[in-house]
Order: C-alpha cells, then sequence, then structure tokens
C-alpha cells in the first residue's frame, strides 16, 4: 500500500503524553476518546494515540528518580513483541492486546494509534527470544551497538533479515490489532538531537524497514517519526518513508521554544505535501503535567496560544494536542474549535520575512485557492507589524480576520497591524 494514499491532509488528534507521560490508563484513554468524539471530531480531529510505555509494568513508579524506570518489568509474547500492560489495559488480557480498545475507538467514529520505540526489547535479545514465522532469533536482529540515550528498554535493529522479519512481525500485529497511526521514537534524529552531527540520522534504515513493514501488511497506518528536530539534508528520505517526521525536539509551553520554531518552520517550508508533513509537535494545551508531578495550565498567554496555533495551522503542521480533554476549558475549547483558523489546514505556505522582532507569512489553499496571511509580533512590545502587497505576493483587498471574524477593509499599499506581544493577526482574502 502507498503510503501517500492516506494522510492526505495532517493529521489531527489526541496524545496522552503532555499529560500522562509514561503512566496512562485504558480508563483515561476511553474517557479522552469520548471528549473527542462529542466535542472535537466535527472539526477534524480523529486520532487517538497511546504515547509511550504502554508495555511497562507500572511506569513512573520512581518518577522522583527515573522517567524510564532502567531494565523495567515489560510485557512480551512469545515472539519478542511488546504487549499492552494488563494492569492499566485490562480488556488486552488473553492475548487481545490493543484491539478492544482499537475497537471502542473506532466506534466513536475516531482512529487509534501507539506510540513505539526503535527496535526490539533487550530483554528479548538476551533471551534470545523468538521472531514470528521465522527460525531467526532476537539477538540475531538486534544492534547491541544502538541504545537509546533516553530510554532502556530497546536495542536498535541491525539493516539485514532478522531486523526486518521482525519489524514485519510487530507490525502485522499491529494490523491486527486495529491500529491506523504509529509514533516511532528515536528514529527521527538519533544523535542526541544535534541537527549536522554525523549521526543525527543514523538510523534511516530502520525507517525504511518500518514503511516496508506497513506497506506489507496492507493496512492504511500514519507513519509518525520522532523525537528532532529532523536533518534539514535528509527531506527527500522522510518523505518518500514517512507520512510525519518531527522537526523540532519536545516541544512544550515556553515563549523561547515557541519563537525558535519560526526558524525552524522556515527550514521546512517546501516539504509539505500529502501524505508528506513536517511535524511542529503537541500543543501544549489546557492542562498538563499530571504524569510528570506537576499539574497545571499551559504557561503560554491566551496571545501565545493564538500565534501557535495560527503559525502550526499557516505552516501545515499535523495538530495533536496534549490537554486532559476530560479537563478541557471553554478557552482551550475555542482555539481547537477555530473553524476558520483550521480551514487553512493544509496550504502552500511560505514566510514573506522574518527577525527578532516580527515574522510575517502568507498561504494558498490547495483546492479552493484562497488566500492566507499572518502577522506575529514576535517582540516583547507592542508593535506594528506588516508587509506589503507585493511582498503578499497579493493584489489589494480587502479581507477577513479569523479570530475576531472582523472585516478588514481594502488597504492601498500593504498589510499592518497594531500587536500586543506575542500575539498575531490572520486574514483570509476570498475572490483574488
Amino acid at each position: 500500500m502507498n503510503k501517500d494514499q492516506y494522510a492526505l491532509t495532517p493529521p489531527m488528534g489526541w496524545n496522552s503524553y503532555d499529560y500522562y507521560d509514561t503512566s496512562v490508563t485504558e480508563a483515561q484513554v476511553r474517557a479522552n476518546a469520548q471528549v473527542m468524539a462529542e466535542k472535537l471530531r466535527p472539526f477534524g480531529w480523529e486520532y487517538v494515540v497511546v504515547d509511550i510505555q504502554w508495555y511497562a509494568h507500572r511506569p513512573g513508579s520512581m518518577r522522583e528518580r527515573f522517567q524510564y524506570i532502567p531494565f523495567g518489568v515489560l510485557a512480551m509474547d512469545e515472539y519478542s513483541r511488546l504487549l499492552p500492560d494488563s494492569e492499566r489495559f485490562p480488556s488486552s488480557e488473553g492475548g487481545r492486546g490493543f484491539a478492544p480498545l482499537a475497537e471502542y475507538v473506532h466506534g466513536l467514529g475516531l482512529k487509534f494509534g501507539i506510540h513505539i520505540m526503535r527496535g526490539i526489547p533487550r530483554a528479548a535479545a538476551h533471551a534470545h527470544g523468538k521472531i514470528k514465522g521465522t527460525a531467526l532469533t532476537a539477538d540475531l536482529a538486534a544492534d547491541p551497538s544502538s541504545v537509546c540515550r533516553w530510554n532502556p528498554d530497546m536495542y536498535g535493529l541491525r539493516d539485514g533479515e532478522a531486523g526486518q522479519a521482525y519489524y514485519d512481525s510487530i507490525i502485522e500485529l499491529y494490523a491486527s490489532w486495529g491500529v491506523d497511526f504509529i509514533k516511532c521514537d528515536d528514529i527521527c534524529n538519533t544523535d542526541n538531537l544535534v541537527e549536522h552531527s554525523p549521526g543525527a540520522y543514523a538510523r534511516k534504515h530502520e525507517v525504511e524497514m518500518l514503511s516496508r513493514a506497513i506497506a506489507k501488511a496492507g493496512r492504511p497506518m500514519v507513519l509518525s517519526l520522532s523525537p528532532g528536530p529532523a536533518v534539514a539534508e535528509q527531506a527527500w528520505h522522510y518523505q518518500k518513508h514517512a507520512n510525519m517526521w518531527r522537526i523540532t525536539d519536545d516541544f512544550w509551553d515556553d515563549w523561547r521554544l515557541l519563537k525558535a520554531m519560526f526558524h525552524r518552520c522556515e527550514l521546512w517550508q517546501d516539504h509539505a505535501a500529502p501524505g508528506c508533513w513536517p511535524d511542529c509537535d503537541m500543543l501544549p494545551l489546557g492542562r498538563l503535567g499530571k504524569g510528570f508531578g506537576e499539574e497545571r495550565s499551559t504557561r503560554f498567554t491566551p496571545d501565545e496560544q493564538r500565534t501557535m496555533m495560527t503559525l502550526w495551522c499557516i505552516f501545515g503542521s499535523p495538530l495533536m494536542t496534549g490537554a486532559e480533554l476530560t479537563k478541557l476549558d471553554d478557552e482551550t475549547l475555542s482555539l481547537l474549535t477555530a473553524r476558520e483558523v483550521l480551514a487553512m489546514l493544509p496550504c502552500k505556505a511560505r514566510q514573506v520575512l522574518r527577525d527578532e522582532e516580527k515574522a510575517v507569512w502568507t498561504a494558498s489553499g490547495p483546492e479552493t485557492g484562497t488566500r492566507y496571511a499572518a502577522l506575529f509580533n514576535l517582540s516583547d512590545a507592542p508593535a506594528w507589524v506588516g508587509a506589503s502587497w507585493e511582498e503578499l505576493s497579493l493584489p489589494a483587498a480587502p479581507g477577513t480576520e479569523l479570530w475576531t471574524g472582523e472585516a478588514l477593509p481594502l488597504r492601498e499599499g500593504g498589510l499592518s497591524a497594531c500587536l500586543p506581544p506575542h500575539a498575531c493577526a490572520a486574514y483570509r482574502f476570498d475572490g483574488i
């Protein structure tokens, strides 16, 4: 199956990590999925993704010392494949895996996804575990020189028959569960997040192996690669083998990180296409951080939240919210359901100008031809931000501000607005 036949628009959904870290349970996933179905699905939100260590027993129980417990107890089948921890995901008992949970999510009209670490469990390699459908064993597939710097669960896979057979076997299992989305970690950038070091994309063969396994399984499964920053020189490879790839390290609610995303989006603005989406990472909105021991509301100001949503949408990034959906406040819900802003997905976008104080983007809808422009005040004080119609490649035209719905009268010379610190304005221009 050709990966470019699905994820034709940037995937939108919920991911458990920002609120639950490693500790999410089945009941919590079901509760968030129900809220998504009721409140967000009409606006395009559809993926429900269980993030890291769903296979680990009592993860987070040593959080004061470790995010990932070294050599913890992992649920695994006879073929070296990780299974959901049945204490946290009781419907998985009896070898059913995530199939019952996926069925529940599908019953809500949504799609189901899981996080995986690249490679094979180290415990399976040490035990010479079996690989389904072959006489090969896990120790032959594992590359003992390849261990994630921050999670001790896995060895990377060798580029060979055993490694491919193992990836084929896990993707076959996920397809049987009804998985629609796979977020693979420690694979988009594998050298401690240094973009231009020799090992930054050292495991590209594992991306290829996963891509082949998904094509062989015959089930549409979005392949999302983490963490970033992705290596720009390898854009062609990400586009060929994956549907999404992270262009940044883990993104949190810190203005400095948000301001830096304008540079990252500039680097990747020419590489978005149906089935291939540079990923700005999750939207840290609403209630966050319970799994990290610091439950709180987002630190972003209301203006910064609008700036983030506007940039992600005009750039064409996938949208994954990490908010605890059962605790959605009206302000966060209004951001996630801003239909006119979400309508910019996907666009053909370009950054017109950027410096330390401001940024301006313009875009056009690929099907409707609708034109957009967004002004961003990156400074710490109120400021005028603008660009000429020539810079925007637009004729002088009236428009509509997307967040307020206010009409923009025709202005000669260009588009400009006086914006509060870290704020934005986004405009739609029809009929030009």
